[in-house]
Parts: C-alpha cells; sequence; structure tokens
C-alpha cells in the first residue's frame, strides 16, 4: 500500500476490522530511504522493526511487541508524496469506493486485493488523502488502539461539510453495530469508537495554500510519555520542530522527519 505497508503486512493476523468500522485502524508512510527512517522513528517514538510479507522494501513498526504502522520506499509503492496517512476500516470496500465517487472525492489506487484484505487510497473534495481496508489485521483494533496514535486530525478548509463526506463514506452514525459516533464539540467534530476519541475534524485549511501543512490533510498524534524528550531527539536525528506547546497539559508537538513527513506527538494522559 501507499505510504507503507498495508494493514495485513504479516502473518499473525486476527479478525477486526468486522466489529469495528468507520474508525482508523492504521497508518502508513512512504520514504525515500526507509534504513534513515527506521533509525529516526526509533530514536524520536522508540518504536522497533520488523519485515512485512510484501517484500524487503516494506517494514512494520512495533511498540512492544504490536504492530502500529508501517513505512515502506516510495520507489516499491504506489508514487505518492512523502506523509503520513490514516486508513479506515470498511465492511466493504468496494462500496466505500463507489461512496467516494459518487460524492466528490477520488479514487487514486484500488480497491486492490493484498490478502487477507482489500486496500484503497482515497482523496477527498478538498484533497486530503486517507485510506480504507476491508479485511484482518496485524493485531486486534483494541491492541492497536493501545499502542498506536492517539487519535487523527481532518485539518479542513468546512469540518461540517467533511463530517457529512466521511459519515456517508465511512457509515458514522449508522444503526449497524461496531459504527462511530459523531458528536460537535466547539468548533471540532469529534469522532469516537467504543467511547475513545479516534478523529478530529477542524475548519480552516485552504486548499490553495502555497505550504502544504496549510492545505487539507489527515495529521496522525501519537501518544508518547514525554513530548520534550522527543522534540530533542527529533532534533538530533535530523527532524525538525515545527510547533512545541509546553504550557499546559496535553503537551503537544508537530514535528517533521527527516524525509519531510510530518506528525504530531502529545502526551500520553492517564486513562
Amino acid at each position: 500500500m501507499n505510504h507503507a505497508t498495508h494493514p495485513s503486512g504479516a502473518t499473525d493476523v486476527v479478525p477486526s476490522t468486522h466489529s469495528v468500522f468507520g474508525a482508523p485502524c492504521w497508518v502508513s508512510l512512504t520514504s525515500r530511504d526507509t534504513g534513515a527512517t527506521e533509525a529516526f522513528y526509533s530514536a524520536v517514538l522508540g518504536w522497533r522493526w520488523r519485515s512485512a510479507r510484501l517484500g524487503d522494501h516494506f517494514r512494520v513498526a512495533l511498540v512492544n511487541g504490536t504492530p502500529v504502522a508501517g513505512i515502506a520506499a516510495v520507489a516499491s509503492v504506489w508514487q505518492m508524496v512523502v506523509a503520513w496517512t490514516p486508513y479506515f476500516a470498511v465492511p466493504s470496500a468496494d462500496d466505500a469506493v463507489a461512496r467516494v465517487r459518487e460524492r466528490g472525492g477520488t479514487a487514486a489506487v484500488g480497491p486492490l486485493s493484498f490478502p487477507p484484505g482489500r486496500a484503497a487510497l482515497l482523496a477527498d473534495r478538498d484533497g486530503a488523502i486517507f485510506g480504507i481496508w476491508e479485511g484482518e489485521l496485524l493485531a486486534g483494533w483494541e491492541a492497536w488502539r493501545r499502542a498506536a496514535p492517539t487519535f487523527v486530525r481532518l485539518h479542513t478548509r468546512d469540518a461540517f461539510d467533511a463530517a457529512i463526506f466521511y459519515g456517508e463514506i465511512l457509515e458514522w452514525a449508522s444503526d449497524r453495530p461496531g459504527s462511530c459516533q459523531v458528536h460537535y464539540e466547539g468548533d471540532e467534530v469529534v469522532l469516537r469508537s467504543r467511547g475513545d476519541v479516534v478523529a478530529r475534524i477542524v475548519s480552516g485549511a485552504l486548499e490553495a495554500a502555497p505550504d502544504p501543512t496549510i492545505r487539507p490533510h489527515w495529521q496522525v498524534h501519537f501518544a508518547v510519555e514525554d513530548v520534550a524528550a522527543c522534540v530533542k531527539a527529533a532534533q538530533n536525528n535530523g527532524g525538525s520542530v515545527l510547533r512545541y506547546d509546553s504550557g499546559s497539559l496535553p503537551y503537544e508537538a508537530v514535528l517533521r522527519d527527516p524525509d519531510g513527513a510530518q506528525f504530531t506527538v502529545t502526551s500520553r494522559l492517564p486513562r
């Protein structure tokens, strides 16, 4: 898959997306130099790595043995920019892609078969890139949630319009068991799955902004124990700090890896 391995990059898969859908289930990244990318994220986030069954150009990140993310060499996957991309669980990739096209979005690639599932890379009406996954995961959804991002946030032109688009694509707030709940809290749209906040949508992005970080995009937020340590490690390993908020909890920093991919680290709060 683009932006790294798809969610079934190894053999120890268990059913996951059958009981939860519409929620983020994986994050992935493309890289021009997977060795350098591994070293950077090992230093900043403490990740360990193993190969994926798609081949030597694909790698899976582990947190305490749980698969949490993937990377792949740009030359070996779909030719896309270097960026983090979230994938959302869906019951049917074909149905989700059809709904994207019907509502003015773009199906960039897929659906393609990656046994034991199927995937597609899509763009919403404002150009924000996201993926969908139908099938099984490396680890159960609950295990991934405990070890993986705190949430993903969509920076978009109009949060209300985007919530309608994604809600129709991913069947949010439906009567089907496993559906996500959508709420409006202040100026954000908040998505919850089984009570946990898994995504947020905020307005204010500009479609034609010269700076790609201001255009509509999904931002991946990783939960960490020590934001300051991540900031220092990023600076010491070829990355850069775009923003660092350390005034009050939760502490947060927006970082950029040496390849240009942007992500956020957020202090892990007691559950």
